[in-house]
């Protein structure tokens, strides 16, 4: 009979063999065929010990017992032994080992290849001689697996498995060998097997047959249940490894069903797109792993393998563990991005996937950085090629290359950290050139374009950006579009070329470069915008008619304008023709080295009144306007034109009190000849004239602390500014809104602390309104004291004999009623007067503001104010103890 093992043995040497060992089968036929097949079974068999074969030694073995068995003067069989041994190690000729064995056995010439097997049964032949059956047995157990046949029982009588007995045994009943049972090593083994199978059902998010998924209250509380069986019981310990192998199949789900949830939204992003075929490529080399364990799985339990050789190699849940380790932390990080998605978008999820580049384990680093750009040369195991890998972050820096390059706004999502207010979309440009109302309306709408048309959102910046740095972009792309529509430059395709030459790709990578790359595009561009309003539109120039005009700079203007609309403006509000106020603009500026200057800015001039209540007259709604137009009004808006008229405002009432107290000073100084000559009036003109003197100077000091200190500082600081040229077009802005806010501050003493603000200004306006009055009593003083010379006059003309009048002359009274009456007012209005300068002079020394301090100095530093203040004390304390204290006439010099 021929067996896979090589042999081929004659059944006659088999069933001697058999008859030799187990006497009680040669008168039973029955008997001997199944001893006999059991033999070939085991022939055939190829289980082997778990001992590596070594010949060697086995040989040893052999020789010194057939040096034993011989005389000790022979030692031919041992050498003999030797030579067929070394002819069956060649696999060459018959071998002769059956003289030795006692044995009548054949072997064929075919190659042998299980030589140890061998030479093994050969030797357990050899220790069983017919005379002595039983001596020397236990020995070959050592050596082979045991040859004995279970034991069988014969007429009621259990015979040894050998079959030999001393005696003659009755005849025997035809055995019954036992049926084939598991061992405890294959229940192990088919348990273990059992295991792997559910465990890898689990990592594909599948209950198996022992191991289950139960969700208690959703997917996030999934939980691992275990059935057991009556015929095993799982221990602690695989239930523990179990459990931490099943976190890979719960993440697993969490992450594939994100990405199927995500492929059916209408409006997903185009970042979270990136990332969910990132995640789809990763999940396919999941797939693909996991498949190569279940072929593992398969070939272990491949019935065609069940006779192969069985080795320690085999998958086990040890060896699940750590062939899954990189894809459990692979898995995690995954989990995470897809619950940073769950609540971020754009921006804001790269920046929440950035944040992990912080961590301290080189594996979550490298992920991150594939996740976000294929940045590093040392990829992940098992990872896709770089070419075919997926950036999350390449729809942003897409983005972020249109927006500083072309200043076009590419986001359908909103997922960019710069917004466009949808009203403002299509609103690129104003119409220029024009002063219509309309058109000022939309010059209004037009000016809100830089600052509201596009939005920065800080939430949507990623980390690795910086908000410095995201405010660079947002500046550059805002420059870019707003000279590429609402300027409308005919050299932008130069400009955009020039940007196209310094610029680089953008990515994730190359962070340094990416900064490097925003410095260049956002000096350009701020660079080009500033050529611009200073070249193209002439902003120096606007701001210098600016400071002529509306701030009283050209002084010959101002005083031939406020001449000229004298008679106008002192009549009521209601009355004024806003013709002859242009007409009287018009004079002044053709009187006046105003003519000079360019036509484009004498156009824009405008006089006009402001809006008028019932009482008031023509100083109190007269202003000057200076009309500005886009892409100027960027600059120039609104809310600048506002505070520029408040301080022309404050200027102009100031100059008007300048020149009023001006001129009544020189009427009554050209006239005090004939006030001497009206007796009981020159103390009343000296004090007039202390009065006006003192007025005089504080309106005087207050002009030079405005026009010099305040407006001449903060014009020199505004141009340092402009002569850099650095920054943007929003350094810009708030470069000039930040000096009309000092010179604002500062020229109307504008204090910081909240209810006493404009307690200065109050105070000075005071003092503007009485030295009006003031002015109108002199005026009423005046012409009273020339009547009064006249009459005097006449009296001596009469006395010469010389009649000038008719009738008789009233004589003249020092207690006249209407003259003590204007006198009473004189000394009120002097006296409020002064207790206001003198309030101002000392409260500005303790100023906030170091500029401020400077007109404190300017008033006081002769200590005049200080000396009025002590003496109004005290006498305020006399009054208070009952005290009487004589009146001193006001205006007095301490």
């Amino acid at each position: 009979m021929e067996r896979r093992s090589g042999f081929r043995a004659q059944p006659s040497g088999i069933q001697s063999l058999v008859e030799a060992l187990v006497p009680a089968c040669r008168s039973d036929e029955s008997l001997r065929r199944d001893l006999v097949d059991h033999c070939q079974e085991l022939l055939n068999s190829k289980k082997s010990s778990r001992r590596e074969p070594d010949i060697s030694h086995l040989s040893s073995i052999i020789k010194r017992q057939l040096t034993q068995a011989s005389s000790s003067s022979s030692s031919v069989p041992a050498q003999r032994f030797t030579n067929l041994l070394q002819r069956l190690l060649d696999q060459v000729g018959t071998f002769e080992l059956l003289a030795l064995a006692c044995a009548k056995l054949t072997l064929t010439k075919e190659t042998v290849t299980q030589k140890h097997d061998v030479l093994l049964f050969l030797h357990s032949l050899h220790q069983s001689p017919s005379s002595s059956p039983v001596e020397s047995r236990p020995r070959s157990h050592s050596l082979l697996p045991s040859l004995t046949v279970p034991s069988v029982t014969v007429n009621g009588h259990k015979s040894p498995a050998n079959g030999l007995s001393p005696s003659p045994l009755p005849p025997l009943e035809k055995p019954s060998l036992p049926k084939s049972s598991k061992t405890k090593a294959d229940i192990l083994k088919e348990y273990r097997a059992k295991a792997v199978r559910d465990t890898l059902y689990l990592l594909q998010g599948i209950s198996g047959n022992y191991v289950f998924f139960e969700d208690a209250d959703g997917e996030e509380e999934r939980k691992v249940m275990f059935r057991e069986s009556s015929k095993w019981h799982i221990s602690p310990s695989t239930q523990a490894l179990v459990l931490r192998l099943s976190e890979l199949g719960h993440l697993y789900s969490r992450v594939s069903s994100f990405v199927r949830d995500s492929e059916g939204q209408p409006s997903i992003g185009l970042i979270k797109q990136s990332l969910c075929h990132h995640l789809q490529q990763q999940l396919t080399e999941y797939y693909r792993m996991v498949a190569v364990l279940e072929s593992q799985m398969k070939t272990k339990d491949d019935p065609a393998t069940e006779d192969a050789p069985q080795t320690s190699t085999g998958l086990t849940l040890r060896r699940l563990e750590v062939w899954t380790e990189d894809w459990t932390l692979r898995m995690r990080m995954m989990s995470v991005s897809v619950e940073a998605c769950r609540s971020n978008s754009g921006g804001a999820l790269v920046s929440s996937i950035h944040e992990y580049t912080d961590n301290g384990d080189p594996f979550i680093r490298q992920f991150t950085d594939q996740l976000l750009e294929e940045a590093s040369t040392h990829q992940l195991s098992g990872s896709l090629p770089r070419s075919n890998l997926p950036q999350v972050s390449k729809p942003f820096f897409a983005t972020l290359h249109r927006w500083i390059y072309s200043g076009d706004l590419q986001d359908p999502f909103l997922e960019f950290f710069v917004a466009v207010d949808p009203q403002l979309a299509n609103q690129n440009y104003s119409k220029r050139n024009s002063f219509d109302p309309e058109d000022m309306r939309e010059r209004e709408t037009g000016a809100k374009i830089w600052k509201s048309k596009y939005k920065f959102r800080k939430e949507m910046l990623p980390r690795f950006v910086g908000e410095e740095f995201g405010r660079k972009i947002f500046s550059t792309g805002k420059s870019l579009n707003f000279i590429r529509y609402s300027c409308q430059d005919s050299e932008w395709v130069a400009t955009r070329s020039k940007l196209s030459t310094t610029g680089k790709v953008l990515k994730y990578s190359d962070i340094a470069g990416l900064e490097r790359s925003i410095d260049s595009a956002y000096q350009v561009a701020s660079k080009r915008l500033f050529d611009m309003f200073f070249d193209k539109f002439k902003l120096m120039d606007h701001l210098l008619a600016l400071k002529s005009y509306l701030l009283l700079g050209h002084g010959d203007f101002a005083e031939h304008l406020m001449e000229t609309l004298s008679p106008h403006l002192a009549k009521p509000a209601n009355n004024l023709q806003r013709h002859k106020l242009t007409s009287s603009l018009e004079t002044a500026i053709r009187a006046t080295n105003a003519q000079l200057d360019p036509v484009d800015v004498l156009r824009r001039l405008d006089a006009r009144m402001l809006e008028f209540t019932h009482g008031e007259i023509g100083w109190d709604v007269f202003t000057l306007e200076y009309k500005v137009d886009s892409p100027v009004d960027t600059v120039l808006d609104p809310e600048a034109m506002r505070a520029y008229l408040r301080i022309f405002s404050h200027l102009w009432r100031m100059k008007r009190v300048d020149i009023a107290l001006r001129n009544s000073w020189m009427k009554i100084t050209s006239e005090s000849k004939a006030f001497a000559r009206v007796p009981g009036l020159k103390a009343d003109w000296h004090q007039v004239r202390i009065a006006m003197s003192e007025m005089i100077f504080f309106i005087r000091q207050l002009q030079t602390y405005t026009h010099l200190v305040v407006i001449e500082g903060c014009w020199k600081e505004l141009q340092e500014f402009l002569g850099k040229k650095e920054g943007d077009l929003d350094s810009l802005i708030q470069a000039h809104r930040a000096y009309l806010e000092r010179m604002e501050t500062r020229a109307m003493l504008l204090r910081s602390k909240h209810g006493k603000r404009e307690q200065y200004l109050s105070d000075v306006k005071e003092c503007f309104d009485r030295a009006l009055n003031f002015v109108e009593g002199v005026d009423s003083f005046h012409n009273h004291s020339l009547n009064v010379a006249a009459r005097l006059d006449a009296e001596r003309d009469e006395y010469r004999g010389v009649y000038t009048r008719e009738g008789r002359t009233t004589p003249v009274s020092r207690h006249d009623e209407g003259l003590q009456r204007t006198l009473r007012r004189l000394r009120e209005f002097s006296t409020e007067f002064s207790e206001r300068a003198c309030r101002v002079a000392i409260g500005t020394q303790t100023h906030e503001d170091s500029k401020c301090k400077v007109l404190g100095q300017m008033l006081a530093f002769s200590d005049y104010y200080a000396n009025k203040r002590q003496r109004l004390r005290e006498e305020e304390t006399a009054q208070a103890q009952g005290l009487s204290i004589a009146p001193s006439s006001v205006g007095t010099r301490a």
